[in-house]
């Protein structure tokens, strides 16, 4: 019994969403709720350069908190003012005075001081806030009209990751959290046609979170982008010619859903041995369909062989197909992503390199997106051994 839900078309949907799940966990109605928010941004020419995309994720839930919610504000306000149509897959916007002055500076000082009010507080007790700014002269800007500290702001990384969308105020308090102490309070503000206000208090168990990713050690691990012309082709690419080429089997994809998205492999209830992609026969034993489900997602895997494959279009180099090996058993094929390489390419640069699996669209055909799994370096080793 697992209710799934989609919220969209509009700036605050991210927000929106973490507020539901509070109020559903609250209210009782379930334990534990995950808040997935992402966005893909692409903007007209001067707004391009702004933008980015990207994801964050929260567990909700009852108890053994990292923070609490204490309290949430919400305001609307309809205003044309930034802009994605249906079927369109760009990001417009209305000039700038008007969008500025009549939207983001006129409704987010007044909603910030209703909330302030309501929750009995002030600037001053906040440890780190989180704000929604267009770019990062508004942040400054409206830093400054709220008369916070420096040390109060959360950064905004314009300059490292870009403006995500709906998915840039969950980012920042995924940041915040990293930094927080037990006890600080964290003011989140989400904007878009209103906005959406969560305050939030770190608890004793804040340093006991281990996040799989998170903010630092993300950026920390990006691959720079060559160049914008770079950029545009591979967004162009990922989007374009959506009738063309042949789709993939529904039906198939329905029966090896296990497979496909939950990367499942088996292992040989005789054995032990683990087999990915999953087989009917045990490769060691040769016993037939005694098998169970293992989960592979999760686990790290070292390169045993790979191939580098030059009959790629230029975005998608290097084309690298490897065969890894799994901890605790298991061998399998992948293509590589996240990866450099130097121009000449010796064995030792990447035999033995620690992996991760990653979850990716590999294209479109015939109106269906697909995705599979790929292999990427582990981001702790791949940073020691290019900070050597």
């Amino acid at each position: 019994d697992i209710l799934t839900a989609d919220i969209t078309d509009t700036l605050r949907c991210g927000t929106t969403a973490f507020r539901m799940a509070a109020d559903t966990v609250k209210a009782g109605s379930a334990k534990r709720v995950l808040v997935a928010v992402s966005d893909r941004r692409l903007g007209t020419p001067g707004l391009d350069a702004d933008f980015a995309d990207g994801a964050a994720a929260f567990t909700i839930g009852d108890s053994d908190v990292a923070a609490t919610l204490l309290d949430s504000y919400t305001v609307s306000n309809e205003l044309l003012d930034v802009w994605r149509a249906e079927g369109s897959r760009r990001t417009r916007t209305w000039e700038d005075r008007y969008v500025f002055e009549e939207g983001y500076q006129k409704v987010l000082p007044d909603a910030i001081a209703a909330f302030l009010k309501k929750a009995g507080i002030t600037v001053a007790d906040l440890a780190r806030v989180v704000l929604y700014a267009p770019d990062a002269r508004r942040h400054r800007e409206m830093a400054a009209r709220l008369k916070l500290q420096p040390a109060q702001v959360q950064e905004p990384f314009f300059d490292k990751m870009g403006n995500t969308g709906a998915a840039f105020s969950l980012m920042q308090l995924v940041a915040a959290l990293e930094n927080a102490k037990p006890g600080d309070k964290v003011l989140c503000v989400s904007y878009g046609d209103g906005a959406d206000i969560l305050l939030l208090q770190a608890t004793d168990k804040i340093g006991q979170v281990k996040p799989r990713l998170g903010m630092k050690k993300g950026l920390a691990a990006k691959m720079m982008v060559p160049g914008m012309d770079m950029f545009a082709a591979f967004q162009n690419a990922a989007a374009s010619d959506p009738e063309r080429g042949g789709s993939a089997s529904a039906s198939e994809i329905a029966r090896e859903r296990d497979y496909i998205y939950r990367m499942h492999g088996v292992k040989c209830k005789t054995c032990g041995t683990i087999q990915f992609p999953p087989q009917r026969v045990c490769t060691n034993c040769h016993t037939k369909d005694n098998f169970e489900s293992v989960r592979m997602s999760d686990k790290k895997a070292k390169v045993f062989l790979f191939v580098i494959k030059p009959d790629v279009p230029a975005y998608m180099r290097p084309g690298i197909d490897t065969m890894v090996d799994f901890e605790g058993g298991g061998r399998a094929l992948f293509g590589m992503a996240d990866i450099t390489l130097p121009a000449k390419v010796e064995s030792k640069d990447l035999i033995g390199t620690e992996v991760e699996m990653a979850f990716r669209k590999l294209g479109t055909g015939g109106q269906v997106h697909n995705y599979f799994w790929r292999c990427k370096p582990l981001r702790e080793t791949w940073l020691a051994k290019e900070a050597k």
